[in-house]
């Protein structure tokens, strides 16, 4: 699992820190760090939860995108 840039992009376009976004979620400020920097692996609760906070979908915050799709 890589760092999730598309998080931290997305949180960062809401002008939220971690802890906001942590607060807002129900979570630590380690967590959304870890999160962000590919150490956690979060519950599809949690995903759901922090893309209803951003504004976005799963597949714009957390899916990867088929490599073989894209040819």
């Amino acid at each position: 699992m890589g760092k999730n840039l598309r998080l931290k992009s997305a949180r960062a376009a809401r002008d939220m820190s971690q802890k906001q976004l942590a607060d807002a979620v129900g979570v630590t400020r380690q967590t959304v760090n870890a999160i962000e920097n590919g150490n956690y692996n979060p519950s599809i609760n949690l995903c759901i939860n922090i893309c209803k906070v951003l504004g976005k979908t799963l597949d714009e915050i957390f899916w990867e995108a088929d490599k073989d799709a894209e040819k």
